[in-house]
């Protein structure tokens, strides 16, 4: 029997799957990669041309809700986009299958699998996988994001394209939500490096003690764990882009270790004493007030400094009003695409609510309130009640308050739908007993519970 020309890469802790997968598949593909650390599957992905990888959800005993196998999920979609993922889980766990599926993986694999399936499954992801390259051959089109018409918004974008031509370290500034990623990854894809990896570091969520070895790479012997030399985050992203996400949240006896490496372009490996030449350019977000944590001696100044060529504020989503419903609108025609439901419209009273909400928590609240919407609408009109538009406190700043009609309105109407129940209406709008009483002494409404 042939083999078929793809490399597959098999992604998980426990030894007897990596062997007896590896039986199965070298019968029928070309080349078959295993690892039993996923932290090694970038330096794969960055030395070899995979076609699939098969990535088993947990790694680590007593944490068995997928979320590792979702974080590497996104990490290989964000370094080697054409590569098709195959999530592997125990039977159930499905859940965290299908959200990852809903962040770009193919398909799913249950284990113990079933061999036939098994196989009929990866040979539908090296046909996805050649259809992506050969598209791939072509110019790809643009990702495609929404700008926006605001002065605020539009001012950040001239200085993104300008300083994207260059190769000045830029530092992003805004509230969590407003599009921090979304901005970096712009400046990338307009820049000389656009060709090369664009490598987000979530510092964040980086434990101290992996602090060094993510970000700078290990030699086999430098720890307990280390069977092999492993690059770091800025390595494999020589000749591109290191994305430093939150860098406020970096311990202040770390930060020296960062700035060496920014200072003098060089990153030595945990374990060796030769520097090596690092080729990268920086760009780093906070929501935090980075000059504050300067003057309470929490953040250096000196990294500060060398990390702020360029300083960019993205504004929050209530200060650039006019672009809230386009936005909707906008993420509303994406998400109907991903999820087939094209036919899906807003509600004839929404724009009036999402113009006057609050929006807290950004784009990103924005984005999650219309995908829940969405998933859960059982026709093809969106409410402000599917939308969860009503629970909140409103206060005006004049007397003139037409959000108080409206929600008047929505009011009356749900009572009336309901009969006067208070339960019911209270459900149907999203709100609490109580949080309802507090309305209908506001605008005088009866009820009859």
């Amino acid at each position: 029997m042939r083999k078929k020309l793809a490399k597959i890469l098999i992604v998980d802790d426990q030894e007897e799957i990596l062997f007896s997968a590896k039986m199965i598949l070298k019968k029928h593909f070309e080349e078959i990669f295993t690892t039993n650390d996923p932290k090694k599957l970038l330096n794969i992905l960055g030395e070899n041309q995979i076609d699939v990888v098969i990535l088993d959800m947990n790694y680590r005993i007593g944490f068995e809700d997928g979320r590792e196998g979702i974080h590497w999920l996104k990490e290989i979609k964000t370094l080697s986009p054409k590569t098709v993922v195959l999530l592997m889980t125990a039977f159930g766990k499905i859940e965290t299958a299908v959200e990852g599926m809903k962040i770009g993986a193919f398909d799913y694999i249950l284990k113990p699998w079933d061999n036939d399936h098994l196989l009929s499954t990866i040979d539908k992801a090296v046909a996805e996988s050649r259809k992506r390259n050969r598209t791939s051959n072509s110019e790809p089109a643009p990702k495609k994001h929404f700008i926006g018409s605001s002065q605020k918004i539009k001012q950040a974008y001239s200085i993104a394209e300008k300083v994207a031509k260059t190769d000045a370290n830029v530092l992003i500034l805004g509230e969590n939500g407003t599009g921090k990623f979304v901005f970096a990854e712009h400046i990338h894809l307009h820049s000389t490096r656009k060709d090369k990896p664009f490598i987000h570091i979530d510092l964040g969520s980086l434990s101290e003690n992996l602090f060094e070895s993510e970000l700078f790479g290990y030699a086999k012997g430098a720890f307990t764990d280390a069977k092999t030399d492993t690059p770091g985050r800025f390595e494999i992203a020589d000749n591109g882009t290191v994305f430093l996400d939150e860098i406020g949240n970096i311990p202040l006896h770390l930060q020296s270790k960062l700035l060496h490496v920014l200072q003098t372009k060089k990153v030595t490996r945990l374990g060796e004493s030769k520097p090596r030449p690092l080729n990268v350019r920086i760009i780093a977000a906070t929501n935090s007030d980075i000059k504050a944590d300067v003057e309470n001696k929490t953040f250096r100044e000196d990294l500060l400094y060398r990390i702020n060529t360029m300083e960019i504020n993205l504004p929050p989503l209530r200060e650039r009003k006019e672009d809230i419903v386009p936005m909707a609108q906008f993420i509303l025609e994406q998400l109907g695409k991903k999820y087939n439901q094209n036919d899906v419209v807003f509600d004839t009273n929404v724009a009036e609510y999402m113009a006057r909400y609050p929006w807290k928590g950004n784009i990103r609240e924005l984005e999650n309130k219309i995908e829940r919407a969405l998933i859960m609408s059982d026709d093809n009109t969106i409410s402000v009640t599917d939308l969860d538009l009503l629970h909140f406190e409103y206060t005006p700043n004049n007397e003139e308050n037409p959000l108080s009609e409206i929600e008047k309105n929505a009011i009356e109407k749900s009572l009336f739908k309901n009969s006067g129940n208070i339960s019911k209406t209270a459900e149907e709008l999203g709100l609490s007993r109580a949080a309802l009483y507090r309305r209908l002494e506001k605008y005088d409404l009866k009820n009859n519970d």
